[in-house]
């Protein structure tokens, strides 16, 4: 029997080992990154916010013109089935949904057949054990976000040269991530996360240039429930660099304190308190039959 512990993939109408998924190299979504995805997750045998997940793929495909031969319904009953053949209970569940092979000689997207495909493999973490709990040192990249007037950030894409560079300079100098930011110096998103920062009785989140991620939509739900003034805004360096507490929020690894940018203390130099209650009320929502469902393993 197949060991399908380290992930499955379903492709072209087929469950297969995820190392043995592939597409055409002929296919846009390589040559021209020109896809959508979205990725959900399992933790304890159980998806969270599922529906949420399959709305944001079901409207970025929409803004893309982008269709695929199976519906919503087929999409989710998908979703469930790779993470059953797995076995797995914390699991990274991706879908995804490429532009496709063209007509021969063809530059018109018009000529393509859309294709689907997702995959399901054990938890991606963005920080390990060690940094969730003593922080990461985040760096301010002067690298420049794609601009929402470029490319809109609710589509969930894989246009990730820029994220992708910045992290080097991330490495260069000794972080352990980092976000960017826009023209005007403010910080925008990291790769594959969301950022906060809190001062006094103020947490702010970048409003524009970023993707609304599902996390983050979480923790403004659970935000709102503080006596806190919650502002979705410019977030400017000067401001997250003075913060008393700053944290990522992510897909992979829930909520994840920040205790230094740049090699300067945030706060005291250790996580807030306020992260760690999200932190605990995030992982929480998990067990909430409002927020997740069972797998029928």
């Amino acid at each position: 029997m197949t060991d399908l512990s380290q992930g499955i993939a379903f492709i072209d109408d087929e469950y297969v080992p995820v190392a043995e998924a592939r597409i055409p190299v002929l296919d846009w979504g390589f040559l021209h990154s020109d896809a959508t995805y979205d990725v959900a997750h399992t933790w304890h045998g159980r998806f969270f916010r599922i529906e949420d997940y399959l709305d944001r793929f079901h409207t970025s495909m929409a803004k893309l013109r982008m269709s695929v031969p199976y519906s919503r319904e087929q999409i989710r009953a998908i979703m469930f089935e790779l993470v059953k053949r797995t076995g797995l209970r914390d699991a990274y569940v991706e879908i995804a949904c490429t532009r496709g092979l063209p007509a021969p000689g063809s530059r018109d997207p018009r000529n393509c057949q859309n294709r689907f495909l997702a995959f399901a493999i054990p938890f991606v973490w963005i920080a390990d054990d060690k940094l969730r709990q003593q922080g990461l040192n985040l760096l301010i990249s002067e690298q420049q976000r794609i601009p929402p007037e470029s490319v809109d950030p609710q589509i969930k894409n894989y246009h990730w040269l820029d994220m992708v560079m910045a992290l080097f300079e991330a490495y260069d100098h000794g972080a352990d991530t980092v976000v960017l930011v826009d023209a005007a110096g403010n910080l925008v998103e990291g790769p594959g996360f969301n950022v906060f920062a809190r001062s006094g009785n103020t947490v702010i989140t970048p409003a524009r240039g970023v993707l609304e991620g599902v996390t983050r939509e979480t923790i403004l739900e659970l935000l709102s429930r503080e006596k806190l003034d919650v502002r979705q805004d410019l977030l400017p360096a000067t401001l997250a660099r003075s913060a008393q507490e700053v944290f990522i929020t992510s897909t992979a690894g829930g909520v994840m304190p920040v205790t230094r940018i740049a090699d300067e203390t945030v706060g005291d130099g250790r996580p807030g308190v306020l992260t760690a209650k999200l932190n605990d009320a995030y992982w929480s929502l998990h067990a909430d039959p409002k927020y997740s469902v069972a797998i029928d393993y």
